[in-house]
């Protein structure tokens, strides 16, 4: 496509742009003024992380989140999505041990980011649950209902007169099947008897934590956020047709259909059967949620072909690479299409809930040289879903914002720190800050400029 121009006004006044990121992923201080270990802190003190790198600084959040809040507000972002550190706040993980120091951080990060006109969008689950909870079986053991259902109150008792958009859980696919089936990601199990309680418990306290947050907080606005993937079948075969629905059932149905239908999505996966074992009399009740709106997280497109020695799904993605398209630093393809496709299929479940991509963006190889990123696929890549987002939106789909992911480069979990996701470049051994092209393109939009949208080869 040659170039044109992409502007913010295309979608509309009351469209809203922002940045995400997360505690454990940014703030460092991993042991520091109260805070318990987390699964993950574990598991970088077990060397499970690529080239042994660890968070415990991280970007140095914790300190440097003035300074941090202030580019912020200098780049034109308005909208600034992080999460609450559990062990921040519970080091222990129940409420018989409160830490206030944790409390009073997020207490400061709220009220500066108000200071300097930035909405602050709080979620309260990413990834990093307290160690001394997973000793007691985690996302396995159903305790964590309770344990949950605590910790959000203390959350929104401490928070809630100030922040308006809470999302309880973030990509529960992601470390339930990561975590507690596949053992790449923390705290490392495996196995349907595993994931299959972890499954269930997580859409318990999604089905169930908005109620509770809104019978606290009466004025909020509650929903959590979900990973999908636009699953494809390789070719028309019959038996690739049906991998990719048993596919596209695990990775972009399991989450959503319990929290927006109320039930799970066992008749294209027979192998998920078993989760009924796990239900208690007035589970299905408590599966759906009263959700004001969905965070859709998407960057990629996955093809998908029958085999029949993977268990459970008799399905196996066919790599970006492999399959010698255009892809990011994690072998995730470049698919704009992809994210237009998954907002229609999340309208078509619920029409009139709002959707917000609370995460878009990409990986490359940064190189910083002379103070200055040359990040030019980043920037076409965000533009080329922006315009994926605006066509969605023009056809009638509730998309009410966008947030990219990152902000800042930072611990990219069990890939450490190879992976360059931000708009901002952070040099992890002087934790300066250099602002990538790709940020300085954002800045640009979000004043309004009218920007030229670069021909690309993502069409």
């Amino acid at each position: 496509m040659t170039g044109h121009i992409l502007n913010k006004q295309a979608f509309g006044s009351d469209f809203v742009f922002g940045v995400s990121s997360s505690a454990f992923q940014t703030e460092g201080a991993y042991n520091i003024h109260g805070k318990g270990l987390s699964i993950w802190d574990t598991y970088c003190i077990k060397g499970k992380i690529k080239n042994n790198d660890n968070a415990f600084y991280a970007c140095d959040f914790y300190s440097r989140y003035k300074s941090d809040l202030l580019l912020m507000r200098q780049m034109n972002i308005r909208n600034f999505r992080f999460s609450i550190s559990w062990p921040r706040i519970l080091p222990y993980g129940t409420v018989k041990h409160i830490n206030y120091k944790g409390i009073d951080f997020y207490n400061r990060v709220i009220d500066t980011c108000l200071e300097l006109g930035i909405t602050p969008w709080i979620t309260l689950y990413h990834w990093d649950l307290p160690q001394a909870l997973e000793n007691k079986g985690g996302w396995v053991n159903r305790n964590i209902v309770n344990w949950f259902s605590d910790y959000a109150k203390i959350c929104v008792h401490a928070f809630g007169d100030r922040v308006k958009r809470w999302m309880v859980l973030n990509e529960p696919m992601v470390f339930t099947g990561a975590g507690y089936f596949m053992g790449v990601h923390a705290p490392g199990k495996m196995g349907l008897k595993n994931f299959l309680p972890a499954v269930h418990h997580a859409c318990l306290v999604q089905g169930i934590i908005p109620a509770l947050l809104k019978n606290e907080k009466k004025d909020i606005k509650t929903g959590t956020t979900f990973s999908f993937s636009y699953i494809e079948s390789c070719n028309n075969h019959e038996k690739n047709i049906k991998a990719a629905l048993r596919a596209d059932t695990l990775l972009n149905r399991l989450f959503i259909e319990p929290a927006l239908l109320g039930k799970y999505p066992v008749n294209d996966l027979k192998s998920i059967e078993r989760i009924f074992d796990m239900m208690h009399p007035d589970d299905e009740n408590n599966l759906k949620a009263a959700y004001d709106f969905v965070g859709v997280q998407v960057y990629t497109r996955e093809v998908v072909k029958h085999v029949w020695y993977v268990p459970y799904i008799k399905a196996k993605i066919i790599s970006a690479s492999k399959r010698k398209v255009k892809h990011t630093l994690m072998n995730w393809e470049v698919y704009p299409p992809s994210i237009y496709n998954i907002i229609k299929k999340v309208s078509n479940l619920n029409p009139s809930i709002d959707i917000y991509i609370t995460e878009n963006g990409a990986a490359f190889n940064d190189i910083q040289y002379n103070h200055t990123v040359f990040d030019t696929e980043r920037t076409a890549y965000i533009q080329a879903y922006l315009e994926q987002v605006l066509k969605a939106k023009n056809e009638g789909a509730n998309v009410k914002g966008y947030f990219v992911w990152s902000f800042t480069d930072n611990f990219e979990w069990a890939e450490g720190y190879t992976p360059r996701f931000g708009l901002v470049y952070v040099d992890f051994k002087t934790q300066q800050r250099i602002i990538k092209n790709s940020g300085k393109w954002y800045s640009s939009f979000l004043k309004g400029e009218s920007v030229l949208q670069k021909e690309t080869l993502y069409h």
